[in-house]
């Protein structure tokens, strides 16, 4: 198995790097790239950890090196957010970075599982899909946007209000990964939310990015918990790769179409990425206007991907 981190020298690529390093299976061979000339250091430093897992560093313009035989692939390159900037003011930046990246990936590892973490993810996964559709190894059960960050986010705060441990509390994310796009299904979480309360949770919920910059005070973004959430979904691949039965996250993949080309919910993982794309439930009244009054922010974000590129 060979899992590789693109954007391996950032705050979250070195986050994501250790918890790999730690909690891979024996003898995963662990590929750390970035264009910043560091990146070998990151890889000598985490390989003096003493875990069965091997790590080598990559650096300069060209990430084909880092990427043969990859079986999974996780993209965190990019800029990270800054006080009075939302996701989409990233935008610019970071579709250029992911565009080159996923190209790359075409070329060395056409069959890897990919997971896109660089914002905006409701656009830069558009992206990654339409480079690899121009190459013609398009697969959209093997291409994903990690959304796991809502997840814990959410368990994280619910946890908080009812005094319980936020890892036997489960809430579905679904939609996108952005400000309103971002729904969590607090009626699926096992308490009960008036809708004054639901709407105060799930505005937390979705402007909890901006809490941390706004902490950081111009210093970054969510890095450590983005690391840990990345890390959460990548050793979900891999066990799914290892054939590990019930493997289910929340991600954003290319479904039906019924709602928006890509829409984040519950997945079955299997050997071959997405074995199932799994029913999200019933929603709530509140739940329900909220996605209706979401999707033309989803739908227009895709586009801007699509459009990038075609």
């Amino acid at each position: 198995m060979k899992v590789v981190v693109l954007g391996a020298a950032g705050g979250i690529g070195q986050a994501l790097g250790l918890l790999l390093k730690t909690d891979l299976p024996a003898g995963t061979e662990l590929a750390l790239y970035d264009i910043a000339p560091v990146t070998p250091g990151v890889a000598a430093d985490l390989s003096h950890i003493p875990t069965p897992v091997s790590v080598k560093g990559f650096s300069g313009e060209d990430p084909s090196p880092a990427l043969v035989n990859a079986d999974v692939v996780l993209i965190s390159a990019g800029m990270a957010r800054k006080p009075g900037m939302d996701r989409s003011d990233l935008f610019n930046i970071n579709a250029g970075i992911v565009e080159n990246l996923v190209s790359s990936c075409a070329v060395n590892c056409p069959k890897a599982l990919i997971g896109i973490i660089t914002n905006p993810v409701n656009t830069t996964v558009a992206i990654a899909a339409e480079v690899l559709k121009k190459k013609g190894v398009y697969d959209p059960l093997r291409l994903f946007g990690v959304t796991t960050l809502d997840v814990i986010r959410s368990s994280t705060f619910v946890a908080e209000i009812y005094d319980r441990n936020p890892k036997e509390i489960s809430v579905p994310v679904i939609g996108g990964h952005s400000g309103i796009t971002i729904l969590p299904l607090l009626s699926q979480s096992g308490f009960k939310f008036s809708v004054e309360d639901a709407a105060a949770m799930t505005k937390r919920i979705q402007n909890a990015g901006t809490e941390v910059v706004e902490a950081k005070a111009g210093g970054g973004s969510a890095t450590l918990s983005m690391g840990q959430a990345a890390a959460k979904f990548g050793l979900s691949l891999v066990r799914a790769l290892n054939g590990e039965k019930d493997v289910i996250e929340c991600t954003y993949v290319e479904g039906s179409g019924e709602l928006a080309r890509f829409f984040a919910q519950p997945v079955l993982l299997g050997k071959n990425g997405v074995e199932k794309i799994l029913s999200y439930g019933s929603l709530s009244e509140f739940e329900q206007a909220t996605l209706n009054d979401a999707l033309e922010t989803l739908k227009s974000d895709i586009k801007i991907g699509e459009e990038f590129i075609n």
